[in-house]
């Protein structure tokens, strides 16, 4: 009876043991907690590179996340990274949200992406994406070796890594290629040269990520909320048309366009065609940056005052100064207008240059068309067209007269009862001598001496 007894308790405390085993794990579970988290997910595509444009869309969605009393942001990231002054405010609004935040890397989170992700509260990857990768370069691709710039770069990404209570050495393997960082949970060790790029089952291991799963949503319900409330963040038409045109790409081409197209309408007018295309590709410019945030209406100001003192320069004698001053004006509106200086000097300096290539061949191929025929006196006074000096004799040609005075070679003959001045036509002519004209050109009357008969 005994040894039966034991046998029907020893089941049930098994049981009870397990359980005990089991509580922490599941009460440590995200999952477990999916009754208990309510609110909206929110998902925010972070896929493209990063830039004010970009910076603009995810400031919208964070607030109307906000204003929608949303339980999660999901910052779904795939992007080769971008400005590092972008990417260091957004993080500061990403680790400042009221709102929990999840980045989803679901294809790379290199770069500047690498640091928004570190700043959300929970980290989970797709199966092949990465992070990491996040060396300083400059626009031509290669890394920035300036000691500042670097060690200011590597603290930020060490210092979001370890809010999360992530290694920070791992975070600045990823930006210094002069560290040396061991891995041993994956058995790597990074090397001088070297910049550390974690795979989605590698960064799970260094704590790098928290989860793997395949998409927002399931990660969102690994976090424990609910899939009936996801909304994804969609860019609006304006925003989808302002980040085509504050591509560097295509504002060097508008720019380009512009001023082309504005100075072939000024030197050759009556086409209307270049004059239209500059106009609306100045605008296209303005207005892309204007909807990206980076332009204000003083932009649109000092391009238009500028491009009025270049007009009036060519018909206003100023000695030059009211160019100078438009010029100025139209390169302060031009870089003001872009979100980052050098780029924008860069772009204007590529697109004046093209552009007076192409001015040049217009001016050559419509000279007689350009706006410099109204200040140069081009018609020719000739005879042909009815213009004369004075009143020429063309009926003296062929007269016979009589020298009044000698010809020496110049003085004055009889012709037909008339005194008229004339010269000889080289030989010395004596007084009272037969003569004969032989030319009238205008008040010149040229004759030799008439042969006898």
């Amino acid at each position: 009876m005994k040894g039966k007894h034991r046998k029907m308790l020893t089941g049930p405390f098994m049981l009870l043991m397990l359980l005990t085993l089991l509580l922490p794990v599941w009460i440590g579970s995200p999952s477990a907690h999916a009754a208990e988290k309510s609110g909206a997910v929110y998902i925010i595509p972070v896929d493209k590179p990063i830039e004010q444009g970009l910076g603009k869309f995810m400031e919208r969605g964070f607030k109307e996340a906000e204003n929608m009393n949303a339980g999660l942001i999901v910052l779904d990231i795939n992007t080769p990274g971008g400005r590092v002054d972008t990417a260091e405010a957004l993080g500061i609004m990403i680790k400042d949200s009221p709102i929990e935040t999840l980045a989803f890397v679901r294809g790379d989170a290199a770069s500047a992406g690498s640091f928004l992700a570190l700043n959300a509260d929970k980290i989970v990857m797709s199966p092949g994406s990465m992070i990491g990768a996040a060396a300083m370069v400059d626009s031509t691709g290669k890394h920035v070796d300036d000691p500042k710039l670097v060690a200011f770069w590597k603290s930020k990404m060490q210092g979001a890594a370890e809010k999360s209570g992530r290694d920070g050495k791992i975070a600045a393997g990823m930006t210094d290629v002069n560290m040396v960082v061991e891995m041993p949970e994956i058995n790597k060790t990074k090397q001088k040269g070297e910049i550390i790029a974690l795979s989605a089952e590698e960064a799970l291991k260094v704590g790098y990520a928290d989860h793997i799963s395949n998409t927002p949503e399931e990660a969102a319900t690994w976090l424990g909320y609910s899939q009936d409330d996801v909304f994804k963040v969609e860019r609006t038409t304006a925003e989808n048309i302002s980040t085509f045109l504050t591509n560097p790409v295509v504002m060097t081409v508008l720019l380009f366009l512009g001023i082309a197209g504005v100075i072939i309408e000024l030197i050759v007018p009556g086409f209307g065609v270049p004059g239209i295309v500059g106009i609306v590709c100045f605008v296209l410019y303005f207005s892309g940056n204007y909807i990206a945030g980076f332009a204000g209406a003083e932009t649109w100001v000092l391009f238009t005052v500028g491009l009025i003192m270049m007009i009036l320069e060519m018909f206003i004698p100023s000695f030059g100064i009211l160019g100078i001053l438009g010029s100025i004006a139209l390169v302060a509106g031009v870089v003001r207008a872009a979100y980052d200086t050098s780029d924008a000097f860069v772009s204007l300096g590529i697109a004046f240059g093209a552009a007076l290539v192409v001015i040049a061949i217009v001016v050559i191929l419509f000279k007689d068309k350009g706006i410099w025929n109204r200040f140069i006196l081009s018609e020719k006074l000739s005879a042909d067209r009815g213009f004369s000096s004075a009143t020429e004799r063309k009926e003296l040609i062929g007269m016979q007269g009589i020298s009044l005075t000698p010809l020496r070679p110049s003085g004055t003959a009889m012709l037909n009862g008339e005194r008229v001045d004339v010269v000889s036509d080289g030989d010395f002519i004596p007084i009272d001598t037969p003569i004969i004209v032989i030319k009238a050109e205008g008040t010149r009357i040229v004759v030799q001496q008439a042969l006898p008969v």
